[in-house]
């Protein structure tokens, strides 16, 4: 960041992302659906002055789904809750564009972005569940080109919604009876391959222009339209130099299609296990596993490739060839698995266990995950990360290893500016119609 500060999102998933993490001893087995939990949360993190917190989402479960999918608050709403008692964290909804049409999701959104004075965020993901399509009226899920060809003419259909209101339009001046400028108010048209939206919509941009766009695609077309669209993208790269070739990449491919990429925030998911000395991480670390079955592990395997039922194979045989089962659903990480299956010769067994609580450079001492911290971004790998509970606890996070970032320059000591836009460093969301009429 130009700033040369660290940006700090905190995943807040309730009861915790994985089939087990509900188990520990400190999770409140409610909280998926308890909003006071998430409100406790939301402003534990404005006090350590993170800039966002994160809600993720599915629209498809079945039995096998981890608890925090099977019975969960839906984000938007959620977030609407959490803003009437937040004032500058940034608050990011995920939305699907494979099955959402963009009218409400502009609308919705924009609402949020107003409630919350100007701290919304959108994370734009195409659904990768086939159940999902069943879930919407369809048959069967699209390829994954197809999704995201339909993600992209759907981010520009809610980008031109949000500009349908330049930002002076509404006068409202009752002396002379004049409510908005009718010059000010422009509707869409559009007629694309995917969706027809004529608009406008019904509902001014904020303060910030519009809401912050997130991103998190791995593949190719995931890349292409995070360099297209995204203000921030993250991923859950597993190394320093998987992080680093993926930030590269979309570096060049936003120069490519005219961005600056200096303004492109990108974020490492991580869970941070943290203690005071690295023996009593690993002491965490070790308590953490104890709570993972191979029968909870291989289920929640099988959750990256579309919910596939690896159970029916030999666990103590090696990995199966299952062909391209995981190509249309999660491909970037269910690609991964298989290779490094595949490259390190391992059983079922072992790869359900490794990829059910994998080891990471942030497990150990508050200084030693700090030192991890600082490294991936001195190298340029990440502007940030995300970090989340499925493992860890945040509160270790916030509370050991932050003030050492601070205490390096490397953390704000407060937020500097009003927006969710501003503090996290992205660019100015500039209505499209207000521009060409300066030109």
């Amino acid at each position: 960041m130009r700033d040369g500060k660290l940006r700090i999102g905190l995943i807040l998933d309730g009861v915790g992302g994985s089939n087990w993490s509900w188990r520990r001893p400190h999770i409140n087995p409610r909280a998926s659906v308890d909003i006071q939990n998430y409100i406790r949360e939301a402003k534990r993190a404005e006090e350590a002055k993170a800039d966002f917190i994160f809600i993720a989402d599915t629209i498809h479960i079945t039995p096998e789904s981890s608890p925090h999918f099977l019975n969960r608050l839906e984000p938007l709403t959620l977030l609407g809750a959490v803003a009437a008692h937040t004032s500058r964290i940034g608050l990011v909804a995920t939305i699907t564009t494979s099955y959402m049409e963009p009218f409400p999701v502009a609308r919705q959104l924009a609402s949020l972005d107003l409630i919350s004075d100007g701290r919304a965020g959108w994370n734009i993901v195409t659904s990768g569940l086939e159940g999902a399509a069943r879930n919407h009226s369809h048959e069967k899920m699209m390829n994954i080109e197809d999704r995201y060809r339909k993600a992209t003419e759907h981010v520009e259909v809610v980008k031109g919604l949000w500009d349908s209101w330049e930002d002076d339009a509404f006068i409202r001046d009752k002396v002379s009876g004049v409510f908005f400028d009718r010059s000010k108010l422009h509707a869409l048209n559009h007629k694309g391959e995917f969706f027809l939206v004529d608009g406008p919509l019904n509902i001014a941009r904020s303060r910030q222009g519009h809401p912050v766009l997130f991103q998190a695609g791995a593949s190719g077309g995931g890349r292409d339209l995070a360099a297209m669209t995204g203000d921030a993208i993250f991923g859950i790269p597993k190394t320093i130099e998987a992080a680093k070739e993926y930030y590269d990449d979309v570096r060049q491919r936003a120069a490519a299609y005219g961005r600056d990429p200096d303004k492109i925030v990108f974020m490492a998911a991580m869970d941070a296990i943290v203690a005071e000395t690295d023996e009593e991480a690993e002491r965490k670390y070790q308590e953490a596993c104890e709570f993972v079955s191979y029968e909870e592990a291989v289920k929640w395997l099988g959750f990256f490739f579309s919910s596939y039922d690896f159970t029916q194979y030999d666990p103590d045989a090696p990995f199966p060839d299952i062909g391209d089962v995981g190509n249309h659903s999660y491909s970037s990480l269910s690609d991964y698995i298989k290779r490094i299956a595949r490259e390190e010769k391992l059983t079922l067994r072992q790869t359900a266990k490794r990829f059910a609580i994998p080891r990471t450079d942030f497990i150990g001492s508050a200084e030693k995950v700090a030192d991890a911290c600082e490294r991936w971004f001195r190298q340029g790998a990440v502007a940030g990360f995300m970090v989340g509970s499925s493992v860890g606890k945040v509160d270790d996070f916030l509370d050991m290893v932050l003030p050492i970032l601070r205490k390096r320059g490397l953390f704000r000591e407060d937020y500097e500016y009003e927006t969710f836009r501003e503090n996290l460093g992205v660019s100015a969301a500039l209505n499209r119609y207000t521009l060409a009429r300066g030109a």
